[in-house]
């Protein structure tokens, strides 16, 4: 059944706040997206041409989706969701927003950010591993990204797939890679590695706005599976774009490239990634416009997708990205650091042009401040577009990271030197000319070590080191001082007595720790569902 909403409501609702609250009352698992009914509404608004809008008391999926300007609309709401607050559990929260949550379930439990206090914001659970069913994060996380799924979805069926519009094949293959994408995100956060176990319970699959609500989640292999089939679909379908805000051809590639080496299909990885670096549309941003790409995401030569902000969506120090690793003393919180674990990975080379990213603080007489023992370090990838401290633009996915999936699969089907020479391609665009590789692996090394060592300079922060630690059966090693540590105080450990100090901080890829609970609402609501242990 269509879901139906009043005209004279969305008419009504002319001002930006009364939209919001009307979205947010029509609920969880409605056929058409809010966000869909905001875009629709605007268009009724703001234009001159009211009268030849059908005269009817209400709108339906068929009515937004039948015309390109509607179903333009429709898709752009699934953008939209990325980074609005959306109203959740009856509650308004400005921490509450995708890529937020995303970013620090990912990589605040790697060993790139260092925690300099304890905080009640759940967020400090990624660092303790402490998890829980019903913390705030993750439950909005799972909420909101299968509200991006199903708006998908609505979209996909209501579209007849027979249509042979470019414009309108184009925005159809949009939505396949939303999904594929926010379902790729979800399983590397609720499931175990394809590599550890392929069997393991994945995430539930949610392809149909006729999926029951009780459904028992797939397996780890299924939902991979699932998560290619839409990313080529998604290829296959576009052949237009939108900018490098919105999905693309190659922007699907670069998935299908990431999803592959995550199964460890080395090849197709390295395939999908060839194919966007032989694409033509993108070359690696040279040393001197690296320093300033995070800032200008959206006019990198890198960028292959990423999630647009304007200065009206800059969040401040309440809920944007930035807020918890940056403050230029008054912008956000600064409480989280760039680890010295990634940093003594970096002292090898002080001229490297990706130091730009991290910032000390210093203290006037030539030292680092520190906040309880912790030198601060901040980090900027997520500021500074147009000179805020805490707006920017999210890059999903970029060139270098092309290069990065091309090396590492190479190193591990024994291509050495194309595996070398790819990270040498990257090592001239950020200062490094003078300390390239050429081809040999260094006394004591490995290729695939070399790769991985640039993978997490060059993707620091960016959502990808926790994942490439554990899909590499490799354990994480965090045995620094930092509020990581359940329990302790920096003078309670001894490092001149016992080096590694940190009991149970080097953890194992095969630790249940190191993914997430299924939230409570959906364990609770859905008992197909099994709870992961």
């Amino acid at each position: 059944m269509t879901k139906v909403v009043s005209m004279r409501n969305i008419v009504a609702a002319t001002d930006w706040l009364s939209l919001k609250r009307l979205s947010q009352s029509i609920g969880r698992y409605n056929y058409i997206s809010a966000y869909i009914i905001i875009a629709f509404a605007c268009i009724i608004s703001f234009s001159s041409c009211i009268k030849d809008v059908t005269p009817s008391d209400s709108i339906t999926t068929e009515t937004l989706t039948s015309t390109t300007e509607g179903l333009t609309n429709a898709v752009n709401g699934a953008y939209a969701l990325f980074k609005d607050h959306v109203e959740f559990n009856g509650t308004a929260d400005d921490n509450n927003m995708y890529l937020r949550q995303y970013f620090q379930l990912s990589d605040f439990a790697s060993d790139d950010i260092t925690c300099a206090q304890v905080t009640e914001d759940p967020l400090f659970y990624s660092f303790s591993l402490d998890h829980s069913p019903t913390q705030t994060n993750t439950r909005y996380f799972w909420y909101i990204s299968y509200k991006i799924i199903n708006d998908c979805n609505t979209v996909i069926a209501a579209v007849d797939s027979s249509t042979t519009d470019p414009t309108r094949k184009q925005l159809i293959g949009e939505c396949y890679f939303l999904r594929a994408f926010t379902s790729f995100n979800l399983t590397r956060l609720f499931a175990k590695p394809y590599s550890l176990d392929k069997t393991a319970p994945g995430i539930i699959l949610r392809t149909s706005t006729d999926d029951p609500a009780q459904k028992a989640r797939a397996t780890v292999e299924e939902t991979y599976n699932q998560i290619v089939n839409d990313a080529k679909k998604a290829a296959d379908l576009m052949d237009q774009s939108r900018g490098v805000m919105y999905a693309t051809r190659e922007a699907a590639w670069a998935l299908l490239s990431r999803a592959y080496l995550y199964m460890e299909d080395n090849k197709d990885a390295a395939d999908y990634a060839t194919k966007v670096i032989n694409s033509g549309k993108f070359s690696l941003a040279s040393a001197t416009a690296f320093q300033s790409m995070f800032a200008n995401a959206v006019q990198s030569s890198e960028t292959i997708f990423c999630i647009a902000f304007t200065a009206k969506e800059d969040y401040g120090k309440f809920g944007s990205i930035a807020s918890m690793i940056y403050s230029d003393g008054n912008s956000g919180w600064g409480e989280e650091y760039a680890s010295p674990s990634i940093r003594n990975l970096m002292n090898a080379h002080p001229e490297d042009v990706r130091w730009k990213y991290i910032v000390p603080l210093e203290d006037g007489n030539g030292g680092i401040q520190e906040k309880n023992g912790i030198p601060i370090y901040y980090i900027t990838k997520f500021s500074f577009q147009d000179g805020s401290p805490t707006l920017s633009s999210p890059i999903m996915f970029r060139l270098a990271e092309m290069y990065l999936n091309r090396a590492e699969a190479n190193a591990k089907l024994g291509n050495t030197k194309a595996a070398l020479d790819d990270v040498d391609a990257i090592r001239k665009n950020r200062g490094l000319q003078s300390s390239l590789y050429n081809g040999v692996v260094p006394a004591g090394s490995t290729a695939l070590k070399v790769v991985l060592n640039e993978r997490r300079i060059e993707l620091a922060f960016e959502a990808q080191r926790t994942y490439d630690v554990y899909r590499n059966n490799l354990p994480m090693n965090r045995t620094y001082w930092g509020y990581h540590l359940p329990g302790l105080k920096e003078t309670d450990i001894d490092l001149s007595k016992d080096p590694t100090g940190y009991p149970n901080e080097i953890i194992q890829p095969d630790d249940p720790r190191i993914i997430y609970y299924i939230p409570i609402d959906e364990v609770q609501s859905n008992p197909l569902c099994v709870q992961n242990p």
